[in-house]
């Protein structure tokens, strides 16, 4: 008889990319907003690797767009609440929205992985059973500065002595476009070298609006700008767009970096198009944010930060 019970507790007991579970969680997940990119990326591997790899049921795991609406995804967030899901993995429109979602989060009894965009220092002292899953952006930002120093001429390419940059940052609440907008800049200056901010604007990580702020800089300072820095690749699409139409060559008069190593974006470092771009690892980050969801559901402690590694790409 015992050996009877041993075998259906094998049949019982769901073994999901190494967590053991008595059954299938339930999982809801929001996007700040689907037609981001490199979202779009890490949402499809997210979902592929829960039900392919993990053998999460399509059916168990539920996908929302935040619509880059907080009040929308604050309902979504609630929906998921009232419907007793086992887990959330929350990328959210406002990362300051993180306290709350907490505290209701743990009211529920509910684990929180929070992915992509980092919460308060604060935040993430609260109590509760969440935690972050994402790259450090600090790092990222480095790496552009160094893509920058890795140059014959450092970024100088007006010959005046100083680094004269553009940054077209993403939204300068969030976390990441504050580390990536500071720290690039930072690996110039802690190198030694003089730098001067021509412009600075906010554009939301669209291409579209890359494109415009980058045309508005090129229109106001003309050779003056000797780097572009764009906080992820999208706006850096729409920046080398700019480039193109003012008549400056990248690699020749002037120099454009990104962040999340995009396809197409990789394919331009490779053609001269773009001076370099960091790869924003959704791979990686997707399966550590699933796994870790999976360990919550199966009622581990999670730990507060889960870091993935950010790489340097150039020609």
């Amino acid at each position: 008889m015992k050996k009877i019970l041993a075998v259906l507790m094998t049949f019982v007991i769901v073994a999901t990319c190494g967590v053991a579970l008595a059954d299938a969680p339930k999982i809801g997940i929001t996007i700040y907003q689907f037609a981001d990119n490199f979202m779009t990326l890490y949402r499809e591997e997210l979902v592929r690797y829960l039900t392919e790899d993990c053998g999460i049921p399509a059916e168990n795991i539920t996908v929302m767009d935040g619509k880059n609406d907080q009040a929308e995804q604050s309902n979504q967030i609630d929906g998921f609440i009232a419907d007793n899901v086992d887990v959330m993995i929350l990328n959210l429109v406002q990362s300051s929205s993180a306290a709350s979602v907490i505290q209701k989060a743990d009211a529920a009894g509910i684990p929180v992985v929070f992915i992509n965009r980092e919460p308060s220092a604060e935040d993430m002292a609260l109590n509760g059973n969440f935690c972050y899953v994402g790259a450090d952006a600090r790092q990222s930002g480095t790496m552009q500065g160094n893509i920058v120093l890795s140059l014959d001429n450092k970024g100088d390419y007006n010959g005046n002595g100083v680094v004269d940059y553009v940054m077209i940052m993403g939204d300068p609440e969030n976390v990441d476009a504050q580390y990536r907008t500071e720290f690039s800049v930072k690996a110039l200056t802690d190198a030694g070298l003089q730098v001067k901010e021509l412009f600075k604007q906010r554009g939301d990580w669209d291409q579209t609006k890359g494109q415009e702020l980058a045309a508005t800089a090129l229109t106001q300072f003309g050779s003056d700008v000797d780097v572009i820095f764009c906080n992820n690749d999208a706006m850096a699409l729409g920046a080398y767009q700019a480039i193109a139409d003012a008549g400056r060559t990248v690699g020749e008069d002037i120099a454009l970096l990104g962040v999340d190593a995009l396809a197409e974006c990789v394919e331009m470092v490779k053609e001269g198009k773009m001076t370099g771009t960091v790869l924003n690892d959704h791979n990686g980050q997707s399966h550590a944010a699933a796994d870790a969801a999976l360990k919550a559901a199966a009622g581990e402690t999670l730990e507060k930060y889960y870091w993935v590694d950010y790489v340097m790409v150039t020609k």
